[in-house]
């Protein structure tokens, strides 16, 4: 039983959060971590009625049933079948939550493009708060003294993986799905999945060779390591990318 709240921009990334005890000021702080993670001068509040995704599960006492509401502004309801696999959702049929028009106003957010406009680019982003947090914590620890022989970027820790799909369709989500489960059961290790559209981004895709899709590329830690096709097969796939950490 928890609340789940997805905070999208207009170029696709998105942070999002799971909270079994439904905190009610996660829409600050997920405007706060894509203020840090993209770098931008002010807290993106603009986003907020325009490009949000809510689920509310709940165990519904008179009935004895678990309840489930998922929601989506129009703008981000492409992205049901992510935003099912992040939130570990089956067989749920997203609402489309309407907007209010003065906020979401098409000239209004044109105004904050020119503002914003990193925030019209995609950057491959998918982050669980957590995560984000977790980031923030290791960099906080890291020794702010940094000798002249040492490296300018230390080493990642965990693996850096992308995922190469042909939209955001019914088809990817069983792959992400699987995908997701078996990372986050099986690695021991952290880790960061990006999921990246080529449709949305062929320069990305032209970057990183990839000529089919699905594709996962483990990029961190090196040699770099690709499986095109087949993605199903969990148990080999994280026998391939353990074998090389």
């Amino acid at each position: 039983m928890f609340k789940g709240i997805a905070l999208f921009t207009p170029g696709g990334d998105v942070v999002y959060c799971i909270d079994p005890q439904k905190h009610n000021r996660w829409h600050f702080q997920l405007c706060a971590a894509l203020q840090e993670l993209l770098g931008l001068d002010e807290l993106p509040h603009f986003l907020v009625p325009c490009y949000t995704a809510t689920v509310d599960r709940w165990w519904d006492i008179p009935t004895q049933t678990v309840k489930t509401i998922a929601e989506a502004c129009p703008r981000v309801m492409k992205y049901a079948p992510l935003l099912s696999v992040m939130f570990g959702l089956q067989d749920i049929q997203w609402s489309c939550k309407p907007c209010p028009e003065e906020l979401c106003d098409a000239e209004l957010l044109d105004t904050y493009q020119q503002q914003f406009p990193s925030l019209w680019h995609n950057h491959n982003l998918v982050m669980h708060f957590n995560d984000f947090v977790a980031q923030r914590h290791t960099a906080e620890s890291q020794p702010t003294a940094i000798s002249p022989a040492a490296e300018v970027d230390p080493p990642q820790q965990g693996f850096v993986l992308r995922l190469f799909v042909s939209g955001y369709s019914a088809s990817t989500e069983p792959i992400l799905r699987k995908l997701h489960h078996a990372l986050e059961t099986s690695l021991q290790v952290p880790y960061t999945l990006k999921v990246v559209d080529v449709y949305r981004n062929p320069e990305q895709a032209e970057t990183d060779q990839i000529s089919a899709t699905p594709t996962l590329l483990k990029v961190w830690p090196p040699p770099s390591k690709r499986i095109v096709g087949n993605v199903e097969n969990m148990e080999q796939l994280l026998g391939i990318l353990t074998s090389m950490h």
